[in-house]
């Protein structure tokens, strides 16, 4: 009873007299991704031209009273049919085809970030081998550390012969 009270204080000219249903988008998408998938098929085509061929062959073929679209009336009811299949159909197909280029710019989206952050890693191993590289060439390697200690063993052997001479 509250909400009647209110519509009755509310002015006419801000009040809606008519309310219009809301349409799921997502489900209106969808149904037009599967109409212009199924209208793209060889089997569509195939049934549609078997479908006309039957229409014509028939009322053009058959008894007068019993043609339903006679050719006398340049198949009128096939004519509106076909005209209101193309009708629904271009801004269904244009809606399917504005979907996947919404997903495609997603998708693209995606594979940028996922590149940039792939060039991001690279340049960073790059660094960690070159830093590498520069710390293997200061690592002492095995045949330098034998050097040195045969230098340093003959020179002990030196001091040791010169303590024994003197």
């Amino acid at each position: 009873m509250a909400r009647n009270l209110s519509e009755l204080e509310t002015p006419v000219s801000n009040r809606r007299l008519f309310r219009l249903p809301t349409l799921n988008q997502e489900a209106v998408g969808r149904i037009s991704e599967r109409f212009a998938r199924a209208m793209g098929t060889g089997g569509f085509l195939i049934f549609m031209t078997v479908l006309v061929a039957l229409w014509l062959t028939w009322n053009t073929l058959a008894p007068v009273e019993s043609q339903f679209d006679p050719r006398a009336l340049n198949f009128t009811l096939l004519t509106l049919i076909l005209s209101l299949q193309a009708s629904y159909a271009a801004p269904l197909i244009l809606l399917a085809q504005n979907r996947q280029d919404d997903r495609d710019r997603v998708k693209f989206e995606q594979d940028r970030q996922r590149s940039e952050r792939n060039l991001a890693d690279t340049e960073y191993l790059a660094r960690e081998v070159v830093a590498l590289r520069l710390a293997l060439e200061e690592v002492a390697t095995k045949d330098f550390v034998r050097d040195e200690l045969r230098e340093m063993m003959k020179e002990m052997l030196e001091e040791l012969n010169d303590k024994k001479t003197k």
